[in-house]
């Protein structure tokens, strides 16, 4: 938008006449006060929704952001239920790791695009598209990188092709990189980047984002409300489109009471979650509020809302309070209470009378007094495990039949022992054998109180002279350096290498299955022996096939548990009444730190000056990475030699006129149950050597060593499309079986998904995928839209969706449709072999009943899951992509 539209925008807001100065003797410091309004339903409103209203007030410009959206969010307590869509312009963008490479290739694509179609390619730029020339900018987007050693540049040149990002940093505006070994961006978002309120161009309004990561939920935790969203979905908004969202309803979580001195953060989010998921609150926001809430720090309340993807929830919102305010004062960063007391946006959890009206408050408070020590396994986040069950719901899953909670192993084989030979010592496995032990993942090692409670548990257990097996898979992955800087400066850090446990790097590690190799011998044991060996981690993702391929059960634990689980080898084990030492008659409790050890230690190291010293360097301290040249073009100069970067095919042919058709004779190329995750659909661990994806790599003369994870060849669409579906826990109902393969039903031949989907292809057959509730839950993860969409999938059919898949699918114009209620495949006696045909009338509505009709003669009707008039929009230019270079070329 050119200038002169931004002002006339400007002074067509409405709501011009609330702005005021925040303090008479600054009358250059303005803001909206809302509470000018003069509408006795802000004050009831739940905080969360203050923030959307808010946004909306300011951006007011009766095109993009409408009065009527004002008046929607405004009257929640009625709306919220009616699926009514509203528009929200958040303050920021994160883009996190590897799906920050993905956006910058997306962005160069579309910026040869629209100079195909005749358009200005600079146009294709993270905007600072203002409705109020004097607001701040909608678009400050910060990609952080990780690598596996900061000081490594060769290993970082192999995880992430650093020219991209350089690239994008010096052709976009308003781009800024985070280098690598700084840390994962959600602590750094928490720790650095993180206003709560922004004083930008003298106005101001709180501070929000989205992010490409399911995690970005972890700010909430500060009282900043943001969110994950699809990574196309994210570009659009880059590129200046408010986020399209349905007015959410908003649960009310209790808390009261104080966790008892040996709980940990850690045993509360998995309490929380395991009750969330049972109440049900996908799509929903759920906003903390009680007596209990005080009692949580900063760190606490971040490790809860990080965790909302596990209980399906949207956000997990803390409101800002004193303690938040305490937390900005020790990182470093200015703190605007004036302006949140201003705007009733400060929160004072002893005093009942600020709750506000929610949805539903749910019927059972949390009595942060009652949470025991507990993991999560051994498939899901959910299934929470008291520690002092552990041990008998371990050799339960044994027996169990095949699932979440299954392993289906036969009665005699449970005590199975094999020997093994490992640097010229004996040892042996068995079923529950720990084989890695990783301290990692942004939802613990961000918290200063289970990070040092670690350490403390590993210095008393250094001292009491116990010890780990050697071939068990150790590492630590710190969340940002400040945490690197307290373990080593409270003098814990020599006991937790004694132990194995050495830094590794920072970033997503074996949370996301970038654990590295396990040792030939003990991947020998365990296949001879067909065990179900464990992994441990203090991570919040552990479904099959993601932590590691040979370690079938995987717990979710405090990172003081880890360690504990690691010097016990085994997760058969009754720590009340059994040693954690082989040989030693210590017991747990005997070293485990208490809540007021963790604090004090806390309190004495954990200062100020370690966040200023860290983060004033941040963007200086890798030499080698700002000495890499990168190309300054205002269009990127593609490398045809390049395995990891290659221009995506999907704008190729990309036509100014757009046509819509019913899809007609579709195959189904994979058959699914419930509970198929991203990490199922779009695998970012290793590269099997006999995957489609390891074929491509060494016809393009590659070594098995050096095809890397798929996670570092997202901005290679070649290799991309190959690892759809290409996870070996993959189960299809077609096979009956675990493999990342499928039947090509016209052939009737058993085949690669990737090489089957390819023949429909070639055929010019359209394919479909059949799958049951929660499709598409785990990371979020746009390459799992992407790569069904370069396999030639035109619609998904499922019982319910997770919520930013859905909105990926949408994204690239994939049809998400689902099952009416009470509808099933099985209940319509649907087995995938027949041939499908979606009619799509004109015109389209929201949530619209369609007709499938199948080749049997049989007929039935699904709800079209395009949500908003503006998915709809998408939907008719094949995605937001398309439609963002065609609104580009246009204007």
């Amino acid at each position: 938008m050119c200038e002169r539209g931004r002002k006339s925008t400007a002074m067509s807001n409405p709501f011009a006449h609330i702005v005021e100065a925040l303090d008479p003797n600054i009358p250059d410091h303005k803001f909206y006060n809302l509470s000018k309004l003069g509408d006795p339903r802000y004050d009831r409103l739940p905080f969360s929704i203050r923030v959307l209203l808010e946004s909306a007030v300011r951006n007011c410009d009766g095109f993009l952001v409408k009065r009527s959206d004002v008046e929607s969010i405004l009257n929640w307590k009625q709306t919220q239920t009616q699926s009514v869509e509203v528009p929200f312009r958040p303050a920021r963008v994160i883009l996190q790791d590897f799906t920050g490479v993905p956006a910058v290739v997306d962005f160069a694509a579309m910026r040869d695009a629209v100079k195909k179609l005749g358009g200005d390619p600079e146009k294709i730029n993270p905007v600072c598209h203002t409705l109020y020339n004097t607001h701040g900018p909608l678009s400050i987007i910060a990609i952080t990188i990780s690598c596996i050693k900061p000081t490594s540049l060769p290993k970082l040149l192999i995880l992430i092709p650093a020219p991209v990002p350089q690239w994008g940093s010096k052709a976009f505006q308003n781009m800024r990189i985070i280098p690598p070994g700084s840390g994962i961006v959600h602590q750094v978002n928490l720790e650095y980047l993180a206003r709560v309120v922004f004083d930008q161009d003298g106005y101001y309004y709180p501070d929000s984002l989205v992010g490409t990561d399911s995690h970005t939920t972890m700010i909430d935790g500060l009282g900043v409300l943001g969110w994950g969203v699809g990574g196309i979905e994210a570009e659009a908004v880059m590129l200046g489109q408010p986020i399209s969202m349905v007015l959410p309803e908003v649960i009310g979580y209790r808390l009261q009471g104080t966790p008892n001195k040996f709980i940990t953060s850690t045993d509360i989010v998995l309490t929380v979650t395991k009750h969330l998921r049972q109440v049900g609150v996908v799509g929903k926001f759920v906003e903390f509020f009680g007596p209990g809430v005080a009692q949580l720090s900063i760190a606490d309340r971040a490790t809860i809302a990080n965790m909302c993807p596990e209980y399906g929830a949207t956000a997990a919102f803390f409101p800002v309070d004193h303690i938040s305010l305490q937390y900005l004062e020790q990182t470093g960063e200015i703190s605007t209470p004036m302006y949140l007391k201003a705007v009733a946006m400060f929160r004072d959890y002893s005093n009942s009378s600020q709750d506000p009206d929610f949805t539903q408050v749910l019927c059972s408070t949390l009595d942060l007094s009652t949470v025991v020590p507990c993991c999560s396994g051994p498939k899901r986040p959910q299934d929470r495990v008291a520690v002092s069950d552990m041990k008998t719901d371990f050799e339960a899953c044994l027996a169990a039949k095949q699932g979440f909670k299954g392993f289906q192993v036969t009665p005699e084989l449970h005590h199975v022992k094999v020997p093994f030979q490992y640097n010229d010592k004996e040892y042996s496995l068995s079923h529950g054998s720990v084989v890695i032990a990783a301290i990692t993942s942004c939802t613990n090692t961000s918290n200063p109180s289970v990070m040092l409670g670690a350490g403390l548990l590993a210095k008393k257990a250094i001292e009491a002279g116990l010890s780990m097996k050697p071939y068990i898979k150790t590492s630590l992955s710190p969340g940002s350096g400040v945490v690197t800087y307290y373990l080593k400066e409270s003098g814990v850090m020599d006991y937790l290498f004694q132990l194995g446990f050495e830094v590794v790097g920072y970033g997503c590690m074996t949370c996301i299955g970038n654990s590295g190799p396990l040792p030939e011998p003990v991947v020998e044991a365990i296949t001879q022996g067909d065990l179900v060996a464990a992994g441990i981690l203090s991570g919040n993702r552990n479904f099959e096939g993601r932590v590691h391929p040979n370690t079938r059960a995987n717990y979710l634990a405090s990172p003081p548990l880890v360690i504990a689980y690691a010097i016990a080898g085994t997760v058969r084990i009754d720590f009340d009444t059994e040693p954690i030492g082989e040989w030693k008659e210590v017991f747990l409790r005997d070293i485990w730190p208490t809540r007021e050890e963790i604090q004090a230690v806390e309190r004495q190291f954990v200062i100020p000056a370690m966040f200023k010293e860290v983060y004033e360097k941040i963007e200086k301290v890798n030499e080698r990475w700002n000495a890499l040249n990168a190309p300054s073009d205002k269009l990127y100069t593609w490398d045809p030699k390049s395995t990891y970067i290659k221009s995506p095919p999907f704008f190729d042919g990309l036509k100014v006129h757009i046509y819509i058709f019913s899809i007609t004779n579709a195959y189904v190329l994979l058959n699914f149950g419930d509970s198929v995750t991203t990490d199922h659909i779009s695998p970012a661990g290793n590269i099997a050597r006999t995957s489609p994806a390891a074929r491509y790599l060494t016809s393009r003369g590659l070594n098995p060593r050096d095809f890397n994870s798929y996670g570092s060849r997202r901005g290679n669409d070649a290799v991309m499309a190959r690892g759809t579906f290409a996870n070996i826990r993959l189960f299809n109902k077609f096979l009956n079986k675990q493999a990342p393969r499928t039947l090509h039903l016209p052939s009737d031949e058993t085949l690669d998904v990737f090489d089957a989907a390819e023949r429909y292809q070639q055929a010019g057959l359209p394919l479909m995928i059949l799958a049951g509730k929660e499709y598409g839950s785990g990371s979020s993860r746009d390459w799992a839209a992407k790569g069904p969409f370069l396999l030639g999938i035109k619609a998904v059919l499922a019982e319910s969706y997770e919520r930013i898949h859905r909105s990926n699918l949408v994204g690239m114009g994939v049809i998400p449709l689902e099952y009416l209620a009470g509808d099933t495949a099985d209940s319509l006696g649907l087995t995938g072999r027949e041939r499908y045909t979606v009619v799509i009338p004109e015109p389209l509505t929201p949530r619209m009943i369609v007709d499938i009709k199948l080749d049997t003669g049989k007929t039935f009707q699904v709800r079209m899951r395009f949500d908003t008039d503006v998915e709809l929009t998408y939907f008719h230019n094949g995605g937001i992509l398309n439609y963002m270079i065609r609104k580009m070329s246009e204007n």
